[in-house]
C-alpha cells in the first residue's frame, strides 16, 4: 500500500503496471530455436509486433514530433499509428514511408469523420479507425477535445463509417467482452484493447481481460493492446495472453524528446530484441508459437 498521502488507489495506470509485474514467465529450453519476430498485418510484413501508439501533438517532444516518430518507426520496420492531427500532419507522417494506421476521434460532426476517413484513404494509410473511449468526459457528459465536440456512437453510426472506406477499420478502446462481440458483429478488421492511459479510474488492466476478449475474437481479426507497454517483456506477456501486436506510447515519447527518430528506432529495436530473448527461452520460434501456458500469476 502506498504511503503517499495524495496517492490515488484507483490510478488505472498504476493498477495496470502492477498487473504487468505480477505476471511471471516460465522457461523452456529443449528444442528451442532462434526466434523470428516477423509480424504480418493486412497483407504486409514488418520486423516487429511492437508498434507506436496512436499519439498526437508531440511538438513538445520534438519540433516535427509525429513525422519524426514515423521516421523512427519506418527505420525499425514497425507499424506507425497516428491520433488526432490535421491533414498536413498525416501527409507528413505517411510521406516518411511508415505504414500508418489513422485513428479518428468520435466527433459529433459525422461529416468531419467521413472527411478524415476519405483523406486517410487518399494518403495511402494502412488502416483507419476510431477511439470510442474518448466519447465522454469524467462527469457523464460528452467530451470536448481541443474545441471539438465528441459523442457516443451507435452500431448504425459505426456501420456507416466502416462502409465508407475500403481500408481495414479498427475500433480502439475495447475493454469488455460485450464490445468485442459487437465489433465482430460490425465486421471491423481489428480492435485495440485499451483504457486510454487511465481515462477512467479503476479500469480493468488490459492484460487481465485480454484472454476473455481473445476467446470472443477467436483469431478472426487482429487484437492490439496498448497502455503501459514499456519493454519487450510487456510485449511478450501481451502476445502470450492473446494480442497480435502491441503499441508503445510514453516510452517512445521520452526517447523522441531525447534523440528524435534515431532514438525511436533504437528503442523499438531494443524492445524487439528483448522480446526475441524471451521467445528464445520459451521455445517460441515465431509469434504464433508463444504459448499462453508460459504465463504464471504471482
Amino acid at each position: 500500500m502506498s504511503t503517499q498521502p495524495n496517492a490515488n488507489p484507483g490510478d488505472s495506470n498504476k493498477i495496470t503496471r502492477d498487473y504487468f509485474d505480477s505476471l511471471l514467465i516460465e522457461m523452456r529450453h529443449i528444442d528451442a530455436v532462434l526466434p523470428s519476430t516477423t509480424f504480418e498485418l493486412y497483407g504486409e510484413t514488418f520486423s516487429t509486433p511492437i508498434m507506436t501508439a496512436a499519439l498526437s501533438h508531440l511538438g513538445n517532444c520534438h519540433p516535427n514530433g509525429m513525422a519524426e516518430l514515423a521516421k523512427g518507426a519506418y527505420a525499425a520496420r514497425a507499424v506507425m499509428w497516428a491520433g488526432m492531427g490535421d491533414e498536413e500532419e498525416l501527409e507528413a507522417i505517411v510521406g516518411t514511408g511508415a505504414r500508418t494506421i489513422k485513428i479518428i476521434k468520435p466527433y459529433a460532426d459525422h461529416d468531419l469523420i467521413f472527411k478524415k476517413i476519405e483523406h486517410a484513404e487518399k494518403c495511402g494509410a494502412l488502416a483507419v479507425g476510431m477511439d470510442l473511449d474518448h466519447s465522454f468526459n469524467g462527469k457523464g457528459q460528452y467530451d470536448t477535445v481541443l474545441g471539438y465536440q465528441m459523442t457516443s456512437k451507435s452500431m448504425e453510426d459505426l456501420k456507416s463509417f466502416i462502409q465508407a472506406t475500403k481500408l481495414p477499420f479498427i475500433i480502439k478502446g475495447v475493454l469488455s467482452e460485450q464490445d468485442a462481440y459487437r465489433c465482430i458483429e460490425l465486421g471491423v478488421k481489428g480492435i485495440v484493447v485499451s483504457h486510454h492511459h487511465g481515462i477512467q479510474n479503476y479500469a480493468v488492466p488490459p492484460l487481465m481481460i485480454l484472454p476473455k476478449i481473445a476467446k470472443v475474437i477467436d483469431n478472426q481479426i487482429p487484437i492490439f493492446v496498448d497502455c503501459g507497454i514499456s519493454n519487450g517483456m510487456d510485449a511478450f506477456k501481451a502476445i502470450a495472453l492473446g494480442a497480435s501486436a502491441v503499441s508503445v506510447g510514453r516510452t517512445l515519447m521520452e526517447v523522441l524528446s531525447q534523440g528524435g527518430a534515431v532514438a525511436v528506432q533504437r528503442k523499438l529495436e531494443e524492445m524487439t530484441a528483448e522480446l526475441a530473448g524471451v521467445m528464445a527461452r520459451t521455445c517460441s520460434a515465431e509469434l504464433k508459437d508463444i504459448d499462453p501456458r508460459v504465463i504464471w500469476h504471482r
